[in-house]
C-alpha cells in the first residue's frame, strides 16, 4: 500500500490539475499515463470535482489518484468516498488533519511554516506539501529549513514553472513538485489531450 512518504516518489512531477468538465477525467488521467505520469491530484475546487475522482477511480485504476485542496473535514470524506487514493491539504489544523487522518488514506499536509511544519511533525509525519511555495520563500526558503528539520520532505506547490521545477528537485529535502502546467486551460478547453501527453514526457523526464 501506498505510504504518505511514498507518494513524494511516484513521479518527478504531480500534476494539479482544476476541472470543471468531469467528462474531460479520464481522457486526462489517461493522457498523463501514456506521458509516464502516474499520480494525479485533482483539485476539489470545482463542482466537476467528485464525480471527476468517481470517473478515474472507475476507469483508470492504474493512476494513483489524489484529491487536493483538502479544506474541511467533510472535503477529507468527500473525497475518500469519491475513491481518491490520497488528499493533500493546503495548510493544516487540528481538526483538519484529525479528519484526514481518520479516513485511512496517506496524505501530504501542507505547510507554509516552520511551525506548520513541527506541528506536523509531531503526529509522526515526514512527507509535507510546501505551499504556496514561489510565494512563501521558494527554492531559497527550503534550503533554509533544510537544517533545522532534517527528517522532513516536501512537495512545493505554487507557482512553480518547467524552469524552475529542476531547483526545487536538486534540494535533498524536496522529493516531488507539485505543477499545474502539465494541464494547461487551453488544452482542456479544446481537449488537446496529446499536448498534455508531451507535457507529461517532458515532465517525467525531470
Amino acid at each position: 500500500m501506498t505510504t504518505s512518504a511514498d507518494l513524494l516518489d511516484l513521479s518527478p512531477v504531480i500534476p494539479v490539475v482544476v476541472l470543471d468538465d468531469a467528462a474531460q477525467a479520464v481522457p486526462l488521467a489517461q493522457a498523463l499515463l501514456r506521458g509516464g505520469i502516474r499520480v494525479i491530484e485533482l483539485t476539489l475546487r470545482t463542482p466537476a470535482a467528485l464525480a471527476a475522482i468517481e470517473r478515474i477511480a472507475a476507469e483508470v485504476p492504474d493512476i494513483v489518484l489524489g484529491a487536493g485542496t483538502v479544506t474541511t473535514p467533510e472535503h477529507a470524506r468527500q473525497a475518500a468516498a469519491a475513491g481518491a487514493s490520497f488528499l493533500v491539504t493546503p495548510g493544516s489544523t487540528d481538526r483538519l488533519l484529525d479528519t484526514v487522518e481518520d479516513t485511512g488514506l496517506p496524505f501530504l499536509p501542507g505547510a507554509a511554516t516552520v511551525s506548520e511544519a513541527l506541528r506536523i511533525a509531531e503526529r509522526g509525519l515526514t512527507a509535507l506539501k510546501f505551499f504556496p511555495a514561489e510565494a512563501a520563500g521558494g527554492v531559497d526558503y527550503l534550503k533554509s529549513v533544510g537544517a533545522p528539520l532534517p527528517g522532513l520532505r516536501f512537495c512545493p506547490t505554487g507557482g512553480i514553472t518547467p524552469d524552475s521545477a529542476p531547483r526545487y528537485l536538486a534540494l535533498p529535502n524536496v522529493g516531488c513538485v507539485g505543477g499545474s502546467w502539465l494541464t494547461p486551460k487551453d488544452a482542456l478547453a479544446t481537449g488537446d489531450f496529446a499536448r498534455v501527453e508531451t507535457l507529461a514526457k517532458a515532465a517525467a523526464a525531470l
